[in-house]
């Protein structure tokens, strides 16, 4: 008999084996398959997701362009009463340009009467004017005194450029394009090409270079004053470096460090470029500062956590564990969790708008006690829950850093999790698919300047061109005491 259950005893073990090794393929293929065929949410990144849904939207116009091209000529008026019904208003701000339309003759066709206007029909249409080259000539008058015998002009105004050709208005919109709509500066090259504009490439990366060079103090100041704030956002992004000693890419990290919008005071991100993941270049970008610091659960942060800055863990981390698994077999665990996190996040929706006190109160009378029973409930399921499975992973990854998930409800000004530093990454990540790589480490550190500061610029509802252009234009005399005046943050309104 002892021999017996010997035997079913190691069955049973490999029977366990077998299932947490069957659980774990299925979450993988799930994962690859939603990778591959998903539409749900966490699928595809927004961006990926618009281009399917653009080429929809495209078929569907082409397909009524095409109907509306075989149907009867007696339902055009109702077709065009349709196809302008709903159509929002164009904005205000824009430039008006009033082009009129008068009749052929300002007699009437039958009774040859002279015509009196009764009204205007006015109907308004959107326009552009692509990017427009033009030479703008500085014309100094030069004066003599026959008395004296000098000569008096204008001075030459200081340019980040001295002498250049470019004004400052075409180093903004090379600057824009390459880092906001990431056209390498060979596609620049083809666009002024197209209005017979000589732009060489050589030329573009020095102006380049340069502007990079005058920003850099300006982005140094934003790093300055983002470690004066309580708490920050942190994660970081690969990216592709050139390697010309073996002629091929290596692997270098974009740091990213965002300001905690729920704190009140004007957004700002900074990019911090990288040749590893090494937590060391977290500590050396924070250097002294002490404060909240909402992060993921990567190894490179730990260090600092232990020289005084405090953990705050990220919900969104903790909800994917959740639906990595309840999107492998509608797991009752795994939705049960995602209903209860889901509700955390609608008490935050509901408080979005309060003030940082309202806000806590709101926190303490409906998150705290969501949070208590979810850790009772966790801990409840822990003993019977098989170790090594996907489900053992998503719960011991919420409960061994509980008190930093939980502490952000003892708060009114700490965020729920890290979406604001990963949203700010994404438009860098859709730009490094053009470009591929950064030519070189300096290279890496001019792009981070430079999107750190056109990044806080949008954050702030600036135009980053409008405001790249207005600040090359003031910065070669502007008093470096003043410097702050020039940063890309709105202004707080007083309260």
């Amino acid at each position: 008999m002892a021999g017996v259950q010997d035997m079913v005893q190691q069955l049973q073990q490999q029977v366990q084996s077998l299932e947490l090794k069957n659980q774990k393929l299925v979450l993988e293929l799930a994962h690859l398959k939603r990778m591959r065929f998903g539409t749900k949410s966490e699928a595809l990144t927004a961006e990926q997701r618009t281009l399917f849904e653009d080429d929809a939207d495209q078929d569907l116009a082409a397909v009524q362009a095409e109907l509306d091209a075989t149907a009867p000529d007696a339902d055009a008026t109702a077709r065009k009463a349709r196809a302008r019904a709903g159509r929002q208003p164009l904005p205000d701000h824009l430039e008006r340009i009033d082009v009129r339309h008068e009749p052929e003759s300002c007699r009437c066709g039958q009774c040859q009467r002279e015509l009196v206007k009764i009204g205007e029909d006015i109907r308004e249409q959107l326009d552009v004017e692509p990017a427009r080259f033009f030479v703008l000539r500085h014309i100094r008058p030069q004066y003599a005194c026959r008395s004296c015998e000098t000569v008096h002009a204008a001075p030459v105004a200081p340019a980040v450029i001295d002498g250049g050709l470019a004004a400052p208005g075409l180093l903004a919109w090379v600057a824009i394009s390459k880092y906001l709509d990431h056209l390498p500066l060979y596609r620049i090259e083809q666009m002024a090409e197209r209005q017979q504009v000589p732009l060489a490439r050589s030329t573009l990366s020095e102006w380049i270079g340069r502007l990079g060079v005058a920003l850099q103090p300006l982005s140094d100041r934003l790093a300055d004053k983002l470690r004066e704030r309580s708490s920050l956002h942190a994660d970081e992004t690969p990216v592709q470096q050139l390697d010309p000693g073996k002629g091929k890419t290596k692997r270098a990290y974009l740091w990213s460090y965002r300001s905690n919008d729920l704190e009140g005071d004007p957004p700002m991100v900074v990019f911090d470029y990288q040749t590893s993941r090494s937590g060391k270049h977290a500590r050396d970008f924070l250097a002294e500062w002490r404060g909240h610091l909402i992060v993921d659960d990567y190894s490179g942060y730990k260090e600092l956590f232990k020289q005084g800055v405090l953990e705050q863990a990220c919900w969104a981390h903790a909800r994917r564990n959740f639906f990595e698994l309840q999107s492998a077999g509608n797991h009752p665990v795994a939705e049960e969790a995602l209903k209860r996190i889901g509700r955390l996040y609608a008490i935050e929706a509901e408080g979005k708008g309060l003030g940082i006190e309202q806000r806590q109160a709101l926190r303490t009378e409906r998150s705290v006690p969501e949070l208590r029973a979810m850790h009772d409930w966790l801990l409840g399921l822990w003993p019977n829950v098989a170790n090594g499975g996907g489900l053992a992973k998503a719960i011991d990854y919420v409960l061994r850093r509980w008190s930093s998930f939980a502490g952000y409800a003892e708060t009114g000004h700490l965020a729920i999790d890290n979406n604001p530093v990963e949203n700010a990454i994404r438009p860098i990540a859709v730009g490094t698919k053009n470009w591929l790589f950064a030519g070189s480490e300096r290279a890496g550190r001019r792009a981070a300047a430079i999107q750190s500061l056109l990044g806080t610029a949008k954050l702030n509802g600036l135009d980053p061109a409008a405001w790249l252009k207005d600040t090359l234009e003031k910065l070669p005399a502007w008093p470096n005491s003043r410097i702050d005046e020039l940063l890309p943050l709105r202004e707080v309104e007083a309260t």
